[in-house]
């Protein structure tokens, strides 16, 4: 197994610490086991890999629009990590002001979670995040996507989707939404996350049918706009998934160095505000 040299920086990781940070009441699933990782046992598992910094990202799982541990995590983090937020669609823009002084740079949209009715009357949110120089991430799965353009279509917010955009592998690269991501990566603003194969591939590790989507996001976003990120704890993974193995994976896809370099550090560092020298 051939890892990726170099230090890194991981575009989609999560905190869960139910001792500390209790779930809400009415979560509707409640993390345990491997699933657990606290900021302390996060941190210990990037140093392995040589990750130096990270993008924590919450969780409407376990959370929902309690910031708290997100918080926390970035204060012990200590300027390594930045963090993404789930707010409510009403958010003052005080709090969104507050979050950002804690390291906080975007606010996800979870549409598998929500549904995408639940966020399409938010272009004041949008306005919010556009005057504070906050980006939108976006993670939707099969044609999601499709439902969501009218009200991306009409706001400047900066983009940045997770996991490939989880299309139908079933439709192939010709995909309606699929082709809409596509056309976005050409002509915007956005990042895509090459990364949560597990979570639209058919196959298991190390989910070929996914590479020809990876090829084409690569084709129209360039590698100047495409992040990694490993999902780590791997929420609702139905099978068992460990860091080491998917960076693997990415050293595979990417076997040039350079290439590797430019996804693991130049384009996530300038994205995050991080020092990329």
């Amino acid at each position: 197994m051939t890892l990726p040299a170099g230090p890194k920086i991981d575009c989609h990781i999560h905190a869960i610490d139910p001792v500390r940070f209790p779930y809400g009441a009415d979560t509707p699933y409640r993390p345990s086991g491997q699933e657990i990782v606290p900021a302390a046992q996060l941190i210990r598992v990037l140093d392995a890999f040589d990750v130096h910094h990270a993008l924590v990202v919450a969780t409407n799982t376990g959370y929902g629009s309690d910031s708290r541990i997100l918080l926390d995590t970035l204060r012990q983090g200590g300027g390594r990590f930045r963090g993404v937020a789930v707010v409510e669609n009403d958010v003052d823009i005080s709090e969104l002001e507050r979050l950002k002084a804690g390291g906080v740079i975007g606010v996800a949209y979870n549409v598998p979670f929500h549904g995408a009715d639940y966020y399409r009357n938010t272009a004041p949110l949008l306005e919010k995040l556009v005057s504070l120089g906050l980006f939108l991430q976006i993670q939707v799965e099969n044609d999601q996507l499709i439902d969501l353009l009218p009200l991306i279509d009409k706001s400047p917010v900066r983009l940045v989707f997770d996991h490939c955009g989880r299309p139908p592998v079933g439709q192939g690269i010709k995909g309606k939404a699929f082709q809409a991501l596509l056309a976005i990566g050409r002509e915007r603003d956005a990042h895509i996350k090459l990364s949560g194969h597990y979570k639209f591939s058919l196959q298991p590790h190390p989910y070929e049918d996914t590479w020809p989507f990876i090829a084409a996001l690569v084709e129209a976003f360039t590698l100047d706009r495409c992040i990694w990120g490993s999902d780590y704890p791997f929420l609702r993974a139905a099978e068992r998934l460990d860091y080491g193995p998917l960076l693997a994976l990415l050293a595979s896809l990417f076997p040039d160095k350079d290439d590797q370099r430019r996804l693991l550090w130049r384009t996530p560092a300038k994205l995050l505000g991080f020092d990329a020298s």
